[in-house]
């Protein structure tokens, strides 16, 4: 029988494979720091396991329904869009496309019919029946069904909402729920694998996942967001983030977006902060939080270098509110507040959270920096006022109305009593708010104090201001909503 051998390798050939050798082992060293070939398949072996985590985390997980009662043939006000895609444009500068009524509005007559309002998600805090979600799932609603894994559909009852940490608390008639494990999110780290379960455009128990980007973003007064890449979309609003032990870490509440869909940027209520609210609000069904009556802003290098503070940092006191608790202790305009109650104050957005967490009538103490010197101030915490909507009696038909149709608003002027009520001298009010008005977050009921940097006083005056206006170009409206005021800008639809 004859035999058969593979030729000795060349000197090249040898070269090649050593080269080649040394080329993996670089490769896999760089991957992997510090491990051996051996310890390199392990590795591998323990990417996240994701199934896992959807099979014992899926069933506490819920799909909301939302109705709302509206006129056949009557538009609701809203722009013409998928109303899914809605519920994430939030305020703060993302445009709002469509908007719920304003609190106060009329009961339903008896020719109108619940129509489908949105979907969301949410999940099971207790056995019991208690579910969270986000604040603006449930506003506006007229009645809210929850839907659980195994197809059952109960009709909800509203426990409470909370809209400054969009935060709400729901109950169905149902025992022996699969409750979700609250997590702990002091342990959890940037780059951190985590899993969403929601219903993105209705499509219920969708499974996403990604990393935490950061934490503690400021986009609101009370809460200091998680960021992550996970897959976010309209319809994930409520539903849980979950780290890799099966634990909620958060609620999926806003994305960034240009297009109302994911584009790699995600926020979450930390669960911490989200369940200290629930609590609240299944006890008293409302949130009480303290307030001290300043206005403040950022430190900025450029001050903190000429007043001697060394870095920026705390919160510089704009205003004091005449006769509030920051007056009655002696806090002035000009002071920086370092430290609340012992916790340090680093950027002006950390106050407010801190102060907000303490309770009306406590004694708290304020470390202030001023003039060069550190001191410590006493003040009895009040209480954070509730929202209030701005509320007005049905327009009379003799009052002047304006309908600005390159804009989509509709205004009327205030009457005498309405500007001694709100303690205005000017501005008009919007009836109704459609198009590229509603995509900019105008709503019924708002107030327009002025339009281009121009006061407005009157319907007429307001229609003229806007018939000078450059059609082609972005136009700011100074609003007034309940007891704040804030810019929105209004731009011109694209043919």
């Amino acid at each position: 029988m004859r035999a058969f051998f593979a030729p000795s390798p060349g000197r090249w050939q040898r070269g090649f494979v050593a080269t080649l050798a040394a080329l993996t082992v670089s490769v896999a060293t760089t991957l992997f720091p510090g491990a051996s070939s051996a310890q390199q398949p392990q590795q591998i072996q323990q990417l996240p396991d994701f199934a896992e985590l959807a099979e014992k985390v899926g069933p506490s997980v819920v799909n909301i329904r939302t109705t709302e009662r509206g006129r056949a043939g009557v538009s609701t006000g809203r722009p013409e869009m998928d109303e899914d895609l809605q519920e994430f444009f939030r305020r703060f500068g993302i445009p709002i496309p469509g908007q719920p009524r304003p609190e106060g509005r009329r009961g339903p007559r008896p020719d109108e019919e619940p129509q489908q309002r949105g979907v969301a998600s949410g999940f099971i805090l207790s056995a019991d029946g208690y579910v969270m979600t986000n604040a603006h799932v449930v506003e506006g609603a007229d009645e809210v069904f929850v839907t659980l894994l195994d197809k059952r559909e109960f009709k909800a009852k509203v426990i409470g909402a909370d809209k400054r940490t969009d935060v709400a608390v729901v109950k169905i008639d149902a025992t022996g729920l699969p409750a979700v494990k609250i997590g702990d999110v002091n342990r959890l780290r940037v780059g951190e694998w985590v899993m969403a379960i929601g219903s993105p455009f209705g499509l219920e128990n969708t499974v996403t996942a990604g990393i935490v980007s950061a934490k503690g973003r400021d986009t609101g007064d009370f809460l200091p967001f998680i960021q992550t890449d996970v897959a976010i979309n309209p319809g994930n609003s409520g539903g849980p983030l979950i780290n890799m032990r099966g634990e909620v870490i958060g609620i999926n509440s806003q994305i960034y977006s240009r297009s109302g869909g994911f584009m790699g940027i995600s926020f979450a209520i930390p669960i911490d902060e989200a369940t200290r609210v629930a609590d609240q609000l299944r006890t008293t069904g409302r949130v009480v939080r303290g307030r001290i009556g300043v206005q403040i802003d950022q430190v900025t290098k450029d001050v903190a270098e000429a007043i001697g503070l060394g870095k920026p940092f705390g919160a510089l006191v704009r205003s004091v509110e005449p006769g509030g608790p920051a007056d009655k202790a002696g806090l002035e305009a000009g002071d920086i507040i370092t430290r609340m109650e012992g916790k340090q104050v680093e950027k002006a957005g950390d106050l407010p959270r801190i102060v907000g967490s303490l309770k009306p009538g406590a004694k708290a103490t304020a470390q202030v920096y001023r003039r060069g010197q550190y001191r410590d101030i006493g003040v009895t915490v009040a209480e954070f006022e509730p929202e209030k909507p701005l509320r007005f009696a049905e327009r009379d038909s003799k009052s002047p109305a304006a309908v600005v149709g390159t804009l989509g608003l509709s205004v009327s002027d205030l009457s005498d009593t309405q500007k001694r009520e709100l303690k205005l001298k000017g501005g008009v009010r919007v009836d109704a708010a459609d198009g590229a008005a509603a995509r900019a977050g105008v709503r019924e009921g708002d107030v327009i104090l002025s339009i281009d940097n121009t006061e407005v006083n009157s319907a007429k005056q307001f229609e003229s201001v806007v018939a000078k206006l450059d059609k082609a170009r972005p136009v700011s409206v100074l609003v007034r909503r309940s007891e704040w005021v804030n810019y929105l800008v209004i731009r011109p639809a694209r043919g």
